[in-house]
């Protein structure tokens, strides 16, 4: 197996309330970013209203951690986007296409009945190094 490094950076928040995870691990070329929610590092509240503000803070956060590893939302291999409503697709992915360029990663979208601090999504990632 290949050795663990947890990858932590003070540009994204920190796991949330204390919980026992990591903001990333990489395991030789890859790195695993776990879900990201629309906060900013040192704040407990989300940040915008609507999805597409929240995608953007989401991804913002995603490429803090990803820069950290050595990587970029442009080295994206696989992403799991999950909504609370998925009537809000649309205005997500209008961030999303736009944030990971014209080679988009592997994802798969689901709806959700509820996320942390009442955010409309959230969105963990696997990239390359």
């Amino acid at each position: 197996m290949a050795e663990k490094t947890v990858i932590r950076t003070e540009q994204a928040p920190a796991p949330f309330q204390g919980a026992p995870y990591s903001q990333a691990v990489r395991a030789g070329d890859l790195v695993f970013v776990s879900g990201q929610l629309a906060l900013r590092p040192e704040h407990a509240e989300i940040v915008g209203a609507t999805i597409q503000e929240q995608t953007e803070q989401v991804m913002a956060n995603l490429a803090a951690i990803l820069d950290e590893a050595g990587s970029g939302l442009d080295r994206l291999v696989k992403t799991t986007v999950f909504l609370v409503d998925l009537d809000d697709f649309a205005g997500m992915n209008e961030v999303y296409a736009r944030r990971v360029g014209d080679r988009p990663p592997a994802r798969a979208t689901v709806e959700v009945s509820r996320l942390p601090s009442g955010a409309l999504v959230e969105i963990e990632a696997v990239a390359a190094v």
